[in-house]
């Protein structure tokens, strides 16, 4: 998780923990790599679909879209037949239990796949367990950078970008507004660290000059801001969190303002009146993700009419469809197929640049349809393409672009997307 979803409340995104993510490495996991190696069946002819819900407090509105998009998913591939023949099952919530309850739960109820959890620092405690089940585990939201490649047995995937994949897209913005040389001004941290290189090496690659940005801790951005200041860049990239609002008032007692500032997803938010009259108008700003089509709003309403939020429906909807679709595949339920058959399913590639995907199909239906005429088919779903490569990472980000008004109020303007090789 980092960032909300275009158009939904914006509250402060939970904390990464750096060391629930490192903790990964030590997970016992299971030997080899359940992406890649063969699997014989082994399933007992139901698949069964789990979802952990650890969001809690102030996020726990972000439970609400990921359980309806999870029973419109598992609809619709019953609708279409459901695994070879036989409904596909949604197994029962737990989100008053922690994530590693809900994972011990799912796996004793014979889960297949499993969905989540948001939190990029729950990650850890549900594939120690899930991995050793041989269950895979299919995130709708985690963004750590340092989850890709961490250990785990081949079962771990996420149908969301690592943050680091907007390093390209903001180095993009700053350059189409015309600027020649940008600054990175980031919040210490994992998160703006990471990130921060990452705008820095595209910004480079892209023909930017950079000059010398500065970090700068929760609630003491000013000599940081002077730092940036005294650079003089033609734009700022502003990464950061819950220390962005801070920044960005020191960003406009320095005089840099509107056009100049590009924000990273963390520093999304809906500023209004907290800041001066006009400070953020023409800055731009980026969310993962795209925005749900209308039709598709409308479907997971039909499901849930109490709905008020659609953070993470796509990404959860596609985990769901992309599980069914591998274990079609596969003509087999069990966890291990699904995990081996991911990668085909989403027109991805164990190894970067080889072959070319199939044409997209988008939906379960239609993707059935594919397969019945060969193995290889490319699920694009609501979320857009998916392609995952051999971390199981995404390998084209989708981002919504939104332009900041007088008001100090984003408003969507455009898409961009970037790539990575795995």
């Amino acid at each position: 998780m980092s960032a909300l979803r275009p158009g939904t409340p914006v509250l402060a995104a939970l904390a990464v923990s750096v060391g629930a993510v490192l903790s990964l490495t030590a997970c016992a996991g299971t030997g080899g790599n359940a992406r890649v190696e063969p699997a014989e069946a082994s399933g007992d002819g139901v698949l069964r679909v789990g979802l952990i819900l650890d969001s809690t407090g102030d996020n726990a509105f972000l439970n609400a879209p990921q359980q309806a998009a999870t029973k419109l998913a598992v609809q619709d591939i019953n609708a279409a037949g459901g695994h070879k023949g036989r409904p596909v099952e949604f197994l029962p919530v737990h989100p008053d239990q922690d994530t590693a309850a809900q994972a011990r739960d799912l796996a004793a109820a014979k889960a297949d796949v499993v969905v989540g959890p948001t939190d990029s620092s729950h990650a850890a405690a549900a594939v120690d367990i899930l991995s050793q089940a041989r269950i895979p585990l299919i995130s709708p939201a985690n963004t750590a950078a340092g989850l890709s490649g961490a250990p785990n047995g081949g079962y771990y995937f996420r149908t969301a970008a690592a943050d680091v994949a907007q390093g390209p897209v903001l180095a993009k913005l700053a350059k189409d507004a015309g600027a020649a040389t940008i600054s990175v001004l980031y919040q210490e941290g994992a998160y703006g660290k990471e990130l921060s290189a990452a705008v820095t090496d595209a910004a480079k690659s892209s023909g930017l000059t950079v000059l010398p940005g500065a970090g700068f801790k929760d609630g003491a951005p000013a000599d940081a801001v002077r730092a940036v200041s005294k650079a003089t860049p033609d734009a700022v990239v502003l990464v950061a969190r819950d220390g962005a609002r801070g920044a960005l008032a020191e960003l406009s007692g320095a005089g840099l303002t509107g056009s100049r500032l590009i924000f990273s997803d963390g520093a999304f938010a809906r500023y209004g009146s907290g800041l001066p009259a006009r400070a953020l108008e023409g800055a731009r700003g980026v969310v993962p993700g795209q925005l749900p089509s209308a039709a598709f709003q409308a479907k997971l309403l039909a499901v849930d009419p109490a709905l008020k939020d659609v953070s993470y429906a796509a990404e959860t909807y596609d985990a769901v469809t992309l599980a069914a679709l591998a274990a079609a595949r596969a003509q087999d339920d069990a966890g291990r197929s699904i995990a081996a058959n991911l990668i085909a399913v989403s027109g991805g590639a164990i190894d970067a640049g080889t072959g070319v995907p199939a044409a997209p199909c988008l939906s379960y239906r239609e993707c059935l349809g594919g397969l019945a005429g060969g193995p290889d088919i490319n699920y694009d779903g609501e979320s857009g393409p998916v392609a995952f490569d051999s971390n199981g990472d995404i390998t084209t980000a989708v981002f919504s672009v939104y332009t900041f008004g007088a008001d100090n109020n984003p408003t969507l303007s455009g898409r961009e997307s970037a790539g990575h090789s795995g």
